[in-house]
């Protein structure tokens, strides 16, 4: 039987400190302060916002913490298990999303949650969620070789199954219909997880929140001071167009904040500050644009040699 109290307090301070560990890694890149909000939410909890903006590296970097209670989870919580309509909750978790200035350091998301649904007649249920997944604009081997060696790092005390099957779930989540495209090049995605119990289910969560960091920092030191013109600059405000998409058409945290009543400013901090979009625009064939449609943003195995 899970010691409630217990576990939500060590989930609670674990989300905390991963909050403030990453807003400090991001620092040593780009010195820009964060700007901290801490918000109530009327049905219950709230949460500790950090929006760094307008930064040299950095234009938006979004690092947020939320502790929520409500007595009805939302549909977007209830469409996949339906057993648990009308039962109350409690969500925490932490998500971020970091839009860099240069078009050649790719956009990156992260997110590690935890839920507990009552139920009135029985024990709770509760599960693990999250992930990151990076989006470049200008894909380079090297950097998405990197990406995918530290998400396996990251599950391979847990099986060597754990990486494939959660690398795979993360293609097919961060997929845009609409546009029949993959939104990035990929990551790590897990949702309901708890058959492992909670200490292995809670020590997976952290593991893939502790590697982060050492999965994107390296790549923004790489390429933040990069040259780039006008037309970098254009294509990059274009691609984000379809993190717009996404986020607010299928991401899964958006449209459960939204149902939840959920502070806003915090929910849609992921949009870029700029962005653009065009008519029906195609890459010229054989140009750095046309390779991230077909290099970068398909599904494949990166780690096929090793």
């Amino acid at each position: 039987m899970l010691d409630q109290d217990a576990a939500l307090a060590a989930v609670k301070d674990y989300l905390l400190g991963l909050q403030d560990r990453i807003a400090a890694g991001l620092n040593t890149l780009d010195p820009t302060a964060f700007h901290e909000d801490r918000w109530d939410r009327a049905e219950g909890g709230g949460g500790r916002s950090r929006v760094l903006a307008g930064g040299p590296v950095f234009e938006q970097a979004g690092v947020n913490f939320s502790d929520v209670t409500g007595s009805r989870l939302p549909p977007a919580a209830t469409a996949k298990r339906p057993e648990l309509e009308g039962c109350g909750f409690r969500a925490m978790g932490v998500s971020l999303v970091i839009h860099p200035q240069n078009p050649y350091a790719p956009t990156a998301h992260a997110n590690v949650r935890f839920f507990l649904a009552s139920r009135p007649d029985a024990e709770p249920v509760w599960w693990f969620g999250g992930g990151f997944d990076l989006t470049p604009y200008y894909g380079v081997d090297e950097d998405v070789v990197h990406w995918h060696q530290t998400a396996r790092a990251a599950c391979a005390p847990f099986g060597d199954e754990v990486y494939p099957r959660y690398k795979q779930w993360c293609d097919e989540y961060f997929f845009i219909r609409h546009r029949q495209e993959q939104r990035g090049a990929g990551g790590l995605f897990f949702d309901d997880l708890n058959e492992w119990g909670f200490e292995r289910s809670f020590a997976f969560m952290q593991s893939v929140g502790d590697h982060f960091l050492p999965a994107y920092l390296p790549i923004v030191a790489r390429r933040h001071t990069q040259a780039f013109g006008e037309r970098e600059r254009d294509f990059q405000l274009y691609r984000r167009g379809r993190y717009v998409e996404f986020n607010l058409v299928y991401d899964r945290g958006t449209v459960f904040g939204l149902q939840t009543g959920g502070r806003t400013e915090s929910i849609l901090m992921s949009l870029p500050p700029n962005v653009r979009w065009r008519y029906n625009w195609q890459p010229e064939p054989g140009t750095p644009e046309a390779l991230l449609y077909e290099r970068y943003i398909k599904p494949r195995d990166w780690l096929a040699d090793g």
